[in-house]
C-alpha cells in the first residue's frame, strides 16, 4: 500500500525555479512537497552555470600570463593541472550545494523526496511508493542537452555539459559541436588553459546575438587561437585511435577534423519524459504549453523554467517562480513580461543583451528608431586597464523611448543592469543620460551612449544661435 502525502503545493524538480517556489511558498505557510529524482540544485549548480564559469575562472588565471605584457609585465607560461582544475570546479559547486541541500529545504518545512514523479491523474503523483496529492502541482523539471542526428555520433564518445566537468583526463584538442553561448564559453576556457580547440557550427556563432557585438567576440576567440569552422554540415563523427575525429561538409568539399576528445553542445530539451502528462491533462510538444500566467492546459497545474520552453536561462526561471507564486498563493493574475530578459555570454569580452533586437526594432519602429553607440575604446577606465575592445549599442525612439541595449566589453554582464531596469520601468533615454557617473569606471560608456542621443541637436546651429543669442545679455 502506497504512502499517501497531501500537500497545498507539490513541485517537482528542484532546479532554480522549483526551489524558489518551494521555499517561498513553504516559508509564507502552504504545506509543500518537493520531487527530485536527481541532485538538488538542478542543472545551473551541477553542470551549467556555476561550474562552467569556476572553469572560465580557471581558463582567465591562464591567460593572465598571456596579456601580462601589454601591461609591462612578465609572469611566463602557465600550465594546468587537470585534476587540480577539475577539483576546483567541483569545490565552487560543494560551496554553494549546501543552499540547494535537502536539510535546508527540510529545515523551511518542505517535505523532500528523493524520486522520479509520474502523474496518475489530473491530481495525482506517484514519486517511488508514495502517492501525492496537491492542490496545485508546480513542474520544473528542467532540460536536457540533445543530440543532434549525425551519422555515427551513438558511436563516438562525447562529453556534453552534463559529463565534461566530471572529467579529470587532459585534454590536447577539443573538438566542439556547436557556437551558442555553450559552446563559446567552453571552447574559449579551455583554450585560455592551453588546449587546442576547434567549434564546428551549422550556423555563424552566436546567431540570436547583435552581428556587430559577435563580431568583436569571434576576433578576441580567434587571437586566443580557437579555431572556427561557421556555416558547416556535420557529416559524421568517429571514435579513432588518438580519440575523436568529425567530417565536415566545407565550402561542398568533405574535410575530417581530429582531436582527443569531443563535446556535443548543440541544443536542450525540454524534460517531459516519464512524467505522463497525458494522465495529468497537460498538453505538451517539444515543451509543456503555458498560458502568460504559467498554467498548463490544467488550470491547477503550472510548469516553468525550461520544461514551459522559450528563454532557457536559469535568471528567467527564477523569475517565473516569483509569477506563480503570485498565482498560487495570492491568487493574483500576474502574467510573464519578456521586455527585459537580459542574456550574457561570458566570453572574454563578454557579450549582454536586453530587450528589443536590432532587427525586431527596425521592422516595428523603422524610421523612427536611433541607435545609440558608445565605444570601449572612449573610456578612460577602460584605456588605463587596455580592455578597449567593445562597445554599448543602445536602441531607443525618437522620443526617447529605451528599446534594447547590447554591450560586448569587459564586464559587460554587470554593466547591463541599468538598461534591464530602465526598460522594465519604462525609463526614457534621459534618465541614463543625467545620472552623475563615477569616475573612471566603466560604468560611463553607459551615459556616453545615452548622452549620445542629445549631441546632434546639442550642437546644432540652431542651439549655437540660441546661445549667442542669451551671451547678448549675460
Amino acid at each position: 500500500m502506497a504512502n499517501v502525502v497531501d500537500a497545498d503545493i507539490c513541485v517537482i524538480g528542484a532546479g532554480s525555479a522549483g526551489l524558489s517556489v518551494a521555499a517561498g511558498a513553504s516559508q509564507m505557510g502552504a504545506r509543500v512537497v518537493l520531487v527530485e529524482k536527481a541532485e538538488m540544485g538542478g542543472d545551473c549548480l551541477n553542470y551549467g552555470c556555476v561550474p562552467s564559469k569556476a572553469l572560465l575562472a580557471a581558463g582567465h588565471a591562464a591567460h593572465a600570463g598571456a596579456v601580462a605584457p601589454k601591461y609591462g609585465v612578465s609572469l611566463g607560461a602557465a600550465t594546468y593541472d587537470p585534476v587540480a582544475v577539475h577539483d576546483h570546479v567541483k569545490g565552487v559547486i560543494a560551496a554553494i550545494a549546501p543552499m540547494d541541500s535537502v536539510e535546508r529545504f527540510e529545515g523551511f518545512g518542505v517535505t523532500v523526496i528523493k524520486a522520479a514523479a509520474r502523474f496518475t491523474g489530473r491530481q495525482e503523483v506517484m514519486a517511488g511508493d508514495i502517492r501525492i496529492t496537491a492542490r496545485r502541482f508546480v513542474i520544473a523539471t528542467g532540460s536536457s542537452p540533445v543530440a543532434p542526428p549525425v551519422e555515427g555520433l551513438s558511436e563516438t564518445p562525447y562529453f556534453t555539459n552534463e559529463t565534461l566537468f566530471d572529467n579529470k583526463d587532459r585534454i590536447d584538442h577539443l573538438l566542439i559541436i556547436g557556437g551558442g553561448p555553450i559552446g563559446l564559453e567552453m571552447a574559449q576556457a579551455h583554450r585560455q588553459l592551453g588546449i587546442a580547440v576547434t567549434v564546428i557550427d551549422l550556423g555563424p556563432i552566436l546567431p540570436k546575438d547583435d552581428p556587430d557585438a559577435v563580431e568583436v567576440v569571434r576576433k578576441s576567440v580567434l587571437e586566443d587561437g580557437v579555431i572556427l569552422h561557421e556555416k558547416v554540415r556535420v557529416v559524421r563523427t568517429d571514435r579513432t585511435a588518438d580519440g575523436v575525429s568529425v567530417t565536415i561538409e566545407e565550402n561542398g568539399a568533405e574535410k575530417t577534423v581530429t582531436g582527443s576528445h569531443l563535446l556535443v553542445a548543440a541544443g536542450r530539451a525540454a524534460n517531459v519524459k516519464g512524467l505522463d502528462l497525458e494522465k495529468a491533462g497537460v498538453e505538451y510538444d517539444r515543451a509543456i504549453s503555458v498560458d502568460k500566467r504559467l498554467r498548463t492546459s490544467n488550470r491547477k497545474i503550472f510548469a516553468m523554467g525550461d520544461v514551459a520552453g522559450g528563454y532557457q536561462f536559469t535568471h528567467v526561471a527564477g523569475y517565473h517562480a516569483g509569477v506563480v507564486i503570485r498565482n498560487i498563493l495570492f491568487r493574483l493574475p500576474a502574467k510573464v513580461d519578456y521586455r527585459a530578459v537580459p542574456w550574457v555570454t561570458y566570453t572574454d569580452p563578454e557579450l549582454a543583451h536586453v530587450g528589443m533586437t536590432l532587427e525586431d526594432a527596425k521592422q516595428e519602429h523603422g524610421d523612427s528608431l536611433r541607435v545609440l553607440r558608445w565605444g570601449f575604446d572612449e573610456n578612460d577606465r577602460a584605456q588605463s586597464e587596455r580592455t578597449t575592445e567593445g562597445f554599448v549599442k543602445v536602441l531607443a525612439t525618437r522620443r526617447g523611448h529605451i528599446l534594447g541595449a547590447t554591450i560586448v566589453g569587459k564586464n559587460a554582464g554587470e554593466l547591463i543592469h541599468p538598461w534591464i531596469i530602465a526598460i522594465q520601468n519604462k525609463l526614457k533615454i534621459g534618465a541614463m543620460a543625467s545620472y552623475i557617473a563615477p569616475y573612471p569606471t566603466l560604468g560611463e560608456v553607459n551615459k556616453r551612449a545615452a548622452g549620445s542621443f542629445y549631441t546632434e541637436k546639442l550642437f546644432s546651429e540652431g542651439t549655437r544661435r540660441i546661445v549667442r543669442f542669451l551671451l547678448r545679455f549675460a
